[in-house]
């Protein structure tokens, strides 16, 4: 059973960046997408990039033009690299793999001061 973990999380002021990593524990090439999904408190969990195998990407209106989803499958790794954060970014961030199953990963705290 492949495992997901995230990294990178922490507090950040508005305007600054973070980037959080997900590793898997083994190949993320058994994926045909990854996504970031993200839960705000009090909010539902909400789908905010995703990445398909072939490189293709989407976002949430919410992220697009300052989150850029990438993942490397020789690192078995996804990336979420989040620039101009602003404090509604404030959440925990869970990473997932899907292909004729679903991973998520535990998730990490990622909190934007004002």
């Amino acid at each position: 059973q492949v495992q997901l973990e995230e990294s990178g999380g922490g507090l950040v002021q508005a305007g600054g960046s973070l980037r959080l990593s997900c590793t898997a524990s083994k190949s993320t090439i058994i994926f045909s997408n990854m996504n970031w999904f993200r839960r705000a408190p009090g909010m539902q969990r909400e789908l905010i990039a995703r990445i398909l195998r072939g490189g293709s990407t989407n976002y949430a209106d919410s992220v697009n033009g300052r989150f850029t989803i990438s993942r490397d499958d020789d690192a078995n790794t996804l990336y979420l690299q989040m620039n101009n954060l602003k404090p509604e970014d404030t959440a925990v961030y869970y990473c997932n793999g899907q292909s004729n199953l679903s991973v998520w990963g535990r998730g990490t705290q990622v909190t934007v001061s004002s």
